[in-house]
């Protein structure tokens, strides 16, 4: 297909639907398998239905791969992008199908995640190995481009976006202005066979140093399991609580380092729940934009993709930890989840 080692790019995420319609078999795709009462996946239901039915995650993943797909031009890659999501259209299954009619052989993945652990790495390359064997493709190559948590320009982007944040809130109070870094909390025991954690701990303290933030701290949101299952904390709202009957912030930036684009869970989690806490508890909150098509993402992406292709030997990454590998150890971010009874999907 041309010159380059690989023929293609997919751009794999979680998925999400369009219209009301779509919210309930949405739904039963992701809590397939699962012992989730319906009434639960009724009251997820209404999240969406809450912002008419319709999850922002696609439209932001057509931006994204329009943006990329001009970068790449741009710099005379030619490599085209096809995308495919878990749990709705277009579903990995039907691009995987498309792409063996296209003669593609090798694939580089990009996944809409960040960072390291089975349901944000393993759980989408086992997507894929699922996939090729239910459609007979197991020949075909897929590479998945490695974790950028610790990139310089998806620091500095985000660094970009904390500092707009902080603009949209009064001088008065800055001394005593908190940033909570959050992330999506996962299982303790998710955790511990992971990087997750680490990775989220580096992160924020890379683009609290680029922004000039010194008062700073790592939260959660979007817990989904039952109390008796311990999950990462503290919670966000917990967070925001504890600040206030300490006095001791007199402002909240809230900064969703953990995703990538501004999917449902942060406008509901954060521009709603979050939102409506800050008013009941008189702080005045900004909540800092996801990575998105920021163009400096979008550019790091490329450079992700030059590295793949042996355009470059250079492997950007700063802090203490240095890049990430390309290929994941066999172990890496194994879990066997026992599924608790209430589980809320997460994008």
């Amino acid at each position: 297909m041309n010159d380059l080692p690989y023929d293609a790019l997919l751009l794999l995420s979680f998925g999400g639907p369009e219209k009301p319609d779509d919210v309930i078999p949405f739904l039963e795709n992701v809590l397939h398998g699962r012992n989730v009462p319906r009434e639960r996946m009724l009251e997820v239901a209404e999240h969406y239905y809450h912002f008419g039915g319709k999850s922002p995650i696609n439209d932001q993943n057509r931006a994204l791969i329009e943006q990329l797909t001009e970068e790449l031009k741009q710099h005379e890659i030619n490599l085209p992008i096809y995308w495919g999501n878990r749990n709705w259209h277009p579903l990995l299954t039907d691009t995987m199908r498309q792409m063996d009619a296209d003669g593609v052989r090798k694939t580089l993945v990009f996944v809409t995640s960040i960072f390291s652990s089975y349901s944000g790495c393993r759980q989408y390359r086992e997507d894929i190995q699922k996939a090729q064997a239910e459609l007979g493709l197991e020949a075909m190559v897929f590479d998945k481009i490695r974790t950028f948590y610790n990139h310089p320009a998806f620091i500095e982007t985000m660094a970009d976006r904390v500092r707009d944040a902080i603009g949209e809130l009064p001088a008065d109070g800055a001394e005593k202005r908190q940033v909570l870094f959050t992330a999506h909390s996962i299982p303790n025991g998710m955790a511990e066979n992971c990087d997750y954690e680490k990775q989220l701990q580096e992160c924020s303290s890379l683009i609290a140093a680029a922004a000039g933030i010194d008062q700073w701290s790592l939260v959660y949101q979007s817990r989904s399991g039952p109390p008796s299952q311990p999950w990462l904390e503290p919670d966000v709202c917990d967070a925001m609580k504890e600040l206030a009957s300490s006095g001791s912030a007199s402002q909240i930036v809230l900064v969703p380092v953990g995703f990538v684009s501004d999917h449902m869970e942060v406008i509901y989690d954060l521009d709603d729940e979050a939102a409506k806490l800050a008013q009941e508890l008189g702080i005045p909150l900004a909540r800092a934009k996801t990575a998105g098509t920021h163009p400096t993402f979008v550019a790091m992406i490329r450079q992700l993709i030059e590295e793949r292709l042996g355009l470059t030997e250079e492997k950007p990454a700063i802090g203490n930890f240095g890049p990430s590998h390309d290929t994941c150890p066999a172990n890496c971010c194994r879990y066997e989840p026992r599924r608790p009874a209430h589980t809320r999907p997460t994008e």
